[in-house]
């Protein structure tokens, strides 16, 4: 078995490390200032955690490596305005868009959209970074350098979130976790659900939109797609080529965790679809201290990232699953005294769904 280089060594790049670990395979998760001589590139598959790098030695090594599984994807999907254009193509449902070329384009776009428009960067904006929600009357606060540079959406009335993940293999083969039910706060994802038996039509729509999307790019590994609830059905947020946030439940809730899962599509390793057959549960940890009285709960597991604690900055999560609803909802309640005030809402959240 080869071993993998993982572009970014981050929290994704050090569980993939994990995860390769009782498969036999050699995980290597590397900087991107990392010395290209110092790792064995020649002879592993790469992969990565991050969508955009800015050039270097080894990001200059690595975009001529016939090894590179998605290499010529990843900026494709890391600029929203490409990732706009291919979901267009494919007749897949987004919330309407334009590229925000310049401040004369406000009267048509408030025109079309209604009073809130979302502007987004089109690359480099994460957890609510480079971001604005804007009207007619607030719009001279995006920065001039913005123009060009951002799409603007129209905002959706939605009425849930949630993501799907799915793998793809090279031969084609696609399986899917059931869909995850996401609650975000400031853009920060706080906390995930997921059930063995998820609504079949939101399943259904949602495993169709990821398939098309796989297929069309060829795409090898695990993919993440957010999605908007509205009555009309599911409206594609945004897609994320890699491992991902709201999969990290399946690390104690599914038979095969989204780590191995990417790890055996990548190396053509058989790909069965993951067995889910309890409710599962997903807490982030925002700035949090680690407090190891999280485990006097027999449901909970702890994921740290061994990262400096900052605020705003994801630093662990925990992970809790069972058949019984009852014993979920009141490990949630535990944890309601354990973690910050700004957990409240997204505990209650989790324990009504």
């Amino acid at each position: 078995m080869k071993s993998v280089c993982v572009l970014g060594n981050g929290q994704l790049g050090r569980m993939l490390r994990q995860a390769g670990e009782p498969l036999g395979i050699a995980v290597y998760p590397v900087g991107i200032d990392a010395n290209p001589d110092e790792l064995p590139i020649k002879q592993s598959i790469i992969t990565a955690e991050i969508e955009r790098w800015p050039e270097t030695p080894l990001t200059r090594e690595l975009a001529s490596h016939d090894a590179f599984i998605n290499r010529d994807i990843f900026p494709r999907l890391a600029d929203r305005l490409p990732q706009k254009q291919l979901l267009d193509q494919l007749g897949l449902a987004t919330a309407p868009w334009h590229l925000l070329r310049s401040a004369e384009q406000w009267p048509a776009i408030f025109a079309e959209f209604g009073e809130l428009a979302i502007i987004k960067r089109r690359t480099g904006g994460y957890d609510g970074r480079g971001q604005w929600r804007l009207t007619s009357l607030t719009r001279e606060e995006l920065p001039s350098e913005c123009y060009g540079e951002c799409i603007v959406e129209q905002a959706i009335n939605f009425t849930g979130e949630l993501s799907l993940v799915g793998a793809r293999n090279a031969a084609g083969e696609i399986v899917f976790y059931p869909v995850t039910h996401n609650l975000h706060q400031q853009g920060i994802l706080f906390a995930s659900v997921a059930h063995p038996q998820p609504n079949p039509e939101h399943q259904h729509q949602a495993e169709a939109m990821l398939t098309a999307i796989l297929t069309e790019l060829n795409y090898v590994g695990v993919m993440a797609m957010e999605c908007f609830v509205t009555p009309d059905g599911l409206l594609i947020n945004e897609l994320a080529p890699r491992v991902h946030n709201s999969g990290h439940w399946t690390q104690n809730g599914a038979s095969i965790s989204q780590f191995e899962l990417h790890l055996r599509a990548i190396c053509g390793l058989p790909l069965p679809r993951p067995v889910v057959d309890t409710t599962a549960v997903m807490i982030n940890l925002i700035g949090c201290e680690l407090d190891y009285r999280w485990l006097a709960d027999p449901l909970i597991h702890l994921h740290w990232y061994d990262k400096e604690v900052r605020a705003g900055r994801k630093v662990g999560h925990l992970t809790l699953s069972s058949p019984d609803a009852t014993a979920l909802q009141q490990s949630l309640s535990h944890l309601s005294s354990l973690l910050p005030a700004e957990y409240a809402t997204a505990l209650s959240w989790a324990k009504n769904q």
